[in-house]
């Protein structure tokens, strides 16, 4: 039976409704995983670590798609709960067009310009020419891929979430099947793993620009529109918590890499890549609920319903909690065999991987109540709370933490960094949810 953003959400219409969305994000993550896998284990290790090198600058120039997609739904279900469908489907062809035409100017000016950034982050060698290689095909495609980030969003606001998975299970398996050809059988090296990855991401991004083009049974359709730059500017505030969050991380990854090639060296880089590549598995599972919900929050706000608002937010924070603690044990348990996975050719390296993984596992007890926090007050519109809870989140503790525990710590202190910074971001979440309580009325 379909479910509707103006239902009643029980624990198991919320999960229902919201699964299609973690499954999507998780399964996002985990064809990401597969191209790291098929570098590391078919390529080499300094290809591997120069993936994980540039990666960081390429996810700070497709955040634009989660700005639009978070934001940009946001606005858009507060529309729809007010009962202007017209002006919601105006506002979501508006954001989909603008970005398009953002995302060929910005991977324009990437492509030009990726050696000398890659070179200023220290990159040197067979490493820079790497970096630049794999960079320069990803950017081909970032157009799609920001529609891709974009249209995850819109296609559970949409009402239709299964169909967002199944164009991510379609994107994934692409990507999957051409990294094995491309890297594997055709041993195409580095430059095969980024066009399996740019191929899919194609993929990701124009299944649904057709869906949405052409006439279907989901509650948005794009049509005709002009330019109006309220509406792109709320989308923008709202958005700007995922898209700070997005740009910090890729920042903050950048500082943990030149940390670890002064403490560790090319091992280091490379043991912190498996690790963000499994984080970014668990973490997946959190913003996927996070976007599942966004929606829902917001036409309820948008609609005045107060009781089913404070509903889904207690709701959602005994889910999460749920969540939080089969993570951590789901991680402890899997750091040696995931550890292997992608580094068991090395045993130095894997007793560093491993090592790592295990104190930095920690995390995930704590960061799904910040990232859904965070994801909360976008849904309800206010981009700045959601942008400051972000903002300290993934920038300022994680840079804190990052420069100060190793000084005292060692190499432990760069894995222990993210649990403190995930630890101080649920105090300032709980804060913020506290104080807010009575403007919003949840």
């Amino acid at each position: 039976m379909r479910i509707r953003l103006s239902d009643h959400f029980t624990y198991r219409r919320l999960l229902r409704f919201t699964l299609p969305s973690i499954a999507m994000m998780i399964f996002t993550s985990i064809y990401g995983v597969v191209d790291g896998y098929f570098v590391s284990n078919f390529v080499g290790k300094t290809p591997f670590a120069a993936v994980n090198f540039i990666m960081p600058f390429l996810m700070i120039l497709g955040t634009i798609g989660f700005m639009f997609g978070t934001g940009g739904s946001a606005l858009v279900a507060k529309t729809m709960g007010e009962g202007n469908k017209e002006k919601a489907n105006k506002d979501f062809s508006l954001f989909v067009y603008f970005s398009a035409a953002a995302g060929i100017l910005i991977a324009v000016l990437g492509i030009i310009f990726i050696a000398p950034i890659s070179s200023a982050l220290g990159a040197e060698g067979a490493m820079l020419s790497d970096s630049v290689t794999y960079g320069r095909v990803i950017l081909m495609a970032l157009p799609a891929y920001i529609l891709q980030m974009e249209f995850q969003s819109f296609f559970v606001t949409a009402e239709k979430p299964h169909l967002g998975l199944a164009v991510t299970l379609i994107s994934g398996f692409t990507n999957m099947a051409l990294d094995a050809l491309f890297v594997a059988v055709f041993h195409l090296g580095l430059t095969g793993a980024a066009a399996a990855t740019a191929l899919s991401q194609s993929v990701g991004g124009i299944i649904p620009l057709f869906y949405f083009l052409r006439p279907n049974t989901s509650i948005l359709r794009l049509t005709k529109t002009g330019f109006n730059g309220k509406s792109l500017v709320k989308a923008c505030t709202n958005g700007s918590s995922e898209f700070m969050s997005n740009v910090s991380i890729s920042i903050v990854s950048m500082l943990y890499n030149i940390q670890l090639l002064k403490y560790a060296g090319e091992n280091g880089v490379a043991a912190y890549g498996v690790l963000m590549y499994v984080s970014m598995i668990f973490s997946a599972a959190f913003i996927g609920y996070s976007i599942g919900t966004a929606p829902v929050i917001g036409f309820n706000y948008g609609a005045g319903n107060d009781k089913e608002l404070k509903g889904l937010l207690r709701k959602s924070i005994h889910i999460i909690l749920i969540f939080s603690v089969c993570m951590l044990i789901f991680a402890e348990c899997l750091a040696m065999p995931l550890s292997k996975l992608f580094v068991g050719y090395d045993a130095e390296l894997l007793s560093l991987t491993c090592r790592g993984f295990r104190i930095y596992s920690f995390a995930f007890l704590f960061m799904g109540f910040a990232i859904f926090g965070s994801g909360f007050f976008t849904a309800l519109n206010d981009g700045l709370t959601s942008a400051m809870i972000s903002f300290l989140r993934t920038l300022v503790f994680q840079v804190i933490a990052v420069i100060l525990i190793p000084l005292v710590l060692d190499i432990d202190g760069i894995w222990l960094s993210i649990v403190i910074a995930e630890m101080m971001a649920v105090v300032v979440s709980s804060i913020f949810l506290a104080v807010k309580r009575k403007k919003f009325h949840y």
